[in-house]
């Protein structure tokens, strides 16, 4: 059997991944992306003045507790060991998140042990919510109004613009509270910095005979047509032509400044307050803490509406959005010759470690199909 000709279209972790695997198999591959740079939102690159490593689309952290995917980023680019402890100012006092011992403790002025704090936790907590159904009753009945509105109310609505009573319970899936004092934000086995950067991963993926990148220019759908088999990762509307209206998100601004010397002491600095306009202040080179830079350099993170020329980030999925998708899969459905993949192929929230594991089973269900003479499906996993 001869070698399809396959398009990616998007060259970030889904493109790279899939493309990566199906030029393993001989297949000849042709990598697109509307952007001068691989890497997607991922991309990451040296600044010239301080020579600190900038997640130029915000900061992006690698934390899993997938063995295949660990191993496979591994083989790509060195990781570096790298634990994610977040601080958030309120009311003029730093605090740790997630909220573990120490937050309450602090917030308090108590010095409670664990099974006292979850007693008083307790306590503050709104035991009349039996089924939390939104964010704002999901945190009442977890923490109490004192923490919910110093840690979650603000943030959540600066974060997604609207309030909290209206986003469902489901953002704040699992109990907010640690009764230790474990401040690691994240719960995973392997976590970790690639050591030269996002892109120089993705760079290493792509590097292989069988597949050619071209980057700054977008692709036509009679253009994609020529191609026996099309990996869409842009947004799903898009591919339409956003004919049955454009699906909402949410997108990033981002306020660089340096500074001359360590800024905040920590690289992510959350501002829960809604006084403070942005979101968050993340400083660059305490993502790469085996490095040593006298310089820093700084992003303010404002959150807001997305707009038809802006990045899309966060995918809202709230009722109107979970219709109109729904009428844009049921279109995707009647298409031949494409799969739609990733975070904005599939309208999906991804961490990178689920992209990196989508794409790895798309690529191995599609070679499969292929096998067999079976049309590969048009989602390999359902956006729905």
């Amino acid at each position: 059997m001869g070698g399809k000709n396959l398009l990616m279209v998007g060259a970030g972790l889904s493109g790279a991944v899939i493309g990566r695997h199906l030029a393993e198999l001989g297949h000849k591959v042709t990598v697109i992306d509307a952007r001068d740079h691989i890497g997607g939102n991922c991309h990451t690159e040296r600044d010239g003045d301080t020579g600190v490593m900038v997640h130029v689309y915000g900061p992006h952290i690698f934390h899993t507790d997938d063995e295949e995917v660990w191993e496979y980023v591994n083989r790509f680019e060195r990781f570096m060991p790298y634990k994610n402890r977040v601080k958030t100012t309120v009311g003029g006092h730093v605090y740790s998140l997630p909220i573990n011992l120490h937050t309450i403790n602090q917030f308090y002025g108590r010095a409670m042990r664990p099974d006292e704090a979850k007693a008083f936790i307790e306590e503050q907590a709104d035991t009349s919510i039996d089924d939390p159904q939104t964010f704002e009753e999901q945190a009442l009945r977890f923490v109490g109004p004192d923490l919910y509105e110093a840690f979650f109310k603000g943030y959540t609505q600066k974060q997604w613009g609207c309030s909290p009573t209206e986003l469902p319970a489901s953002i704040l899936k699992r109990l907010p509270v640690r009764f230790n004092y474990d401040d690691n934000y994240f719960a995973h086995r392997f976590q970790g910095m690639p050591e030269n950067g996002y892109t120089a991963m993705i760079g290493r993926i792509l590097d292989h005979e069988g597949i050619r990148v071209e980057l700054g220019r977008k692709v036509t759908r009679a253009e994609a047509a020529a191609y026996d088999h099309v990996f869409y990762s842009g947004p799903l509307d898009g591919w339409f032509d956003y004919e049955l209206g454009r699906l909402g998100y949410r997108t990033l601004d981002f306020e660089r400044f340096t500074h001359d010397g360590d800024y905040q002491g920590t690289a992510v600095m959350n501002y829960g307050e809604v006084g403070v306009p942005y979101t968050r202040i993340t400083e660059h080179k305490h993502f790469s803490p085996w490095e040593s830079h006298e310089g820093s350099v700084l992003y303010r993170e404002f959150s807001r509406e997305c707009g038809p020329d802006d990045i899309p980030y966060y995918p809202i999925r709230l009722v109107d959005e979970k219709e109109m998708l729904s009428a844009y899969v049921d279109r995707a459905k009647t298409e031949r010759g494409v799969s739609f993949v990733g975070r904005l192929g599939t309208y999906r929230y991804l961490d990178m470690d689920v992209t990196i594991r989508e794409a790895l089973d798309a690529a191995r269900a599609w070679a499969r199909a292929e096998e067999l003479g079976e049309t590969p499906p048009v989602f390999f996993v359902a956006p729905l």
